[in-house]
């Protein structure tokens, strides 16, 4: 037999004969291989050699030409691509079959060959048509760019663009490894509510909805963290848990209304352990990942290695302004320097620690390439975090700043009720004054707390702006499979 040469043109050669007829769409199909797998096991013959192998495959027709009495078509599954070729007197509806459209989905068994120009084949004796594409996927060739289209429609970005696709599975692996990673040193997943009383667990403006049968607002979830600490309450000494957290906030490059964080605490832990664990976390997820913790970001080089750099905020923000700053300083300077900075006046409410922040988030926190832990935060700024044993004026809280963003929070935890119940009455007097981020009075939290909270550390980690540094993507809409977007009209 004869095998015909085929090419590798763009599509248009042949002319359109017309629509597929309607055919029965079955309620199954099994394949038996997958294009990768045909790829393992089949690259090794030579061009034009034939096999009595016969498999079924099923995928996208992703392009199709016709040459008269043969006809070939690239299928197109999530594992990657393999030619479809068909004759005419030998392949079973092949008229019908060179009417198929860019994006249907096909079955088809046949025998593995490879063509005389070398390309790995199934030679179709029959196929069915599994679903018909009744929209175009763009052109094969150079894929969807339109970045309103890829991200309204990830449906034709996933077939039309191979990184995309990549990114997602390469996300998929980072949470299934370190969920596995938190397992082995003992860590116990757990669920909490995505429905608040009360919104808390961070510094974050809300989203509200209204249960109809209690007749109660609720508040979507800006952290688990209260919920989580009440089972170390209760018994639990290391818990996570992954889930999506919701902050009415705006959208940028870094930012998407709701997205997924790790949140973990561990009893008998400070900030110090927590440190070490985050360093091991992002280090091992990288070299099982990408098989080193040197990479390219950006096209700067980014070396996850540990250990991280230590930073204080201060040290940052007097290194920023070229003047000795910290939280002692009065806060009228530091007002004075807010000033300098932004051109506004900062609001009489604020202290000398969220003055300190917002010069440091202002001046210092984007020039950081890192990875570094920040540390020495204000207690002004961190209601649930316990104070530095050596200046009550601080708390026992860091971020890790990598590539110029935030990619997690920790502190060692308050354990303190009383302490606790003062910074809550702060903040519920911030919240009154008109800060929607602010913190409210949560007595449930206050009451377990009253069961006693033993010494423990906490983390979140954004497990988006993660992926983004691994997948060397620089818009979080990258990595998140259905961005939140502006509806349609």
């Amino acid at each position: 037999m004869t095998v015909p040469a085929d090419t590798d043109s763009p599509p248009g050669d042949a002319p359109d004969p017309g629509p597929v007829p309607q055919l029965e769409i079955p309620y199954r199909y099994e394949p038996s291989a997958s294009a990768a797998g045909l790829h393992r096991d089949h690259d090794g013959l030579e061009a034009g050699q034939e096999t009595d192998i016969e498999v079924t495959v099923a995928g996208r027709v992703m392009f199709r030409r016709d040459q008269g009495k043969v006809a070939f078509a690239t299928l197109t599954d999530p594992t990657g691509s393999v030619q479809l070729f068909a004759r005419k007197n030998t392949t079973a509806g092949f008229d019908d079959f060179v009417r198929t459209s860019l994006g249907d989905w096909v079955g088809a068994r046949g025998r593995v060959m490879k063509t005389r120009m070398g390309e790995l084949s199934v030679e179709v004796t029959d196929w069915v048509l599994l679903a018909e594409a009744r929209r175009s996927f763009g052109d094969k060739w150079n894929g969807v760019s339109d970045v309103e289209t890829r991200f309204r429609q990830r449906e034709v970005d996933l077939w039309a663009n191979e990184g995309t696709r990549a990114t997602l599975l390469l996300r998929s692996r980072a949470v299934s490894f370190l969920r596995r990673r938190l397992e082995d040193r003992g860590f116990v997943e757990v669920e909490t509510p995505l429905l608040h009383p009360i919104p808390g667990g961070a510094l974050a403006k809300p989203f509200v909805t209204h249960h109809n049968a209690l007749d109660v607002d609720l508040y979507l979830r800006i952290a688990p963290e209260l919920y989580l600490k009440r089972l170390v309450i209760g018994g639990f000494e290391k818990v996570f848990e992954i889930g999506r957290v919701f902050r009415n906030e705006g959208i940028s490059p870094r930012h998407n209304p709701e997205f997924t964080m790790l949140e973990l605490y561990q009893a008998y832990a400070d900030h110090t352990d927590i440190m070490a664990l985050v360093e091991d976390l992002v280090s091992s997820l990288a070299l099982h990942l990408l098989g080193t913790t040197t990479l390219t970001y950006q096209g700067r080089d980014l070396d996850l290695s540990p250990p991280w750099e230590r930073r204080t905020m201060a040290s940052l923000v007097s290194g920023a302004l070229g003047t000795d700053l910290d939280v002692h300083t009065p806060p009228a300077v530091l007002a004075g320097h807010y000033r300098d900075v932004t051109g506004e006046d900062a609001p009489e409410a604020w202290g000398t620690g969220k003055l300190l922040q917002e010069l440091y988030e202002k001046t210092a926190e984007s020039g950081l390439w890192g990875p570094v832990f920040v540390v020495g935060f204000p207690a002004e700024v961190s209601p649930l975090a316990r104070r530095d044993r050596g200046d009550p004026d601080l708390a026992e809280r860091f971020e890790a700043i990598v590539a110029g963003r935030e990619l997690c929070n920790a502190f060692s935890e308050l354990v303190d009720p009383d302490d606790q119940r003062s910074r809550f009455l702060a903040q519920a007097a911030a919240h009154a004054a008109g800060d929607e981020e602010a913190m409210v009075l949560d007595e449930d939290y206050l009451r377990a707390m009253e069961h006693g909270l033993p010494p423990t550390g906490g983390l979140g980690i954004g497990i988006d702006r993660l992926v983004m540094l691994l997948a060397d993507v620089a818009n979080i809409r990258e990595v998140i499979a259905f961005p939140t977007l502006r509806p349609e009209r």
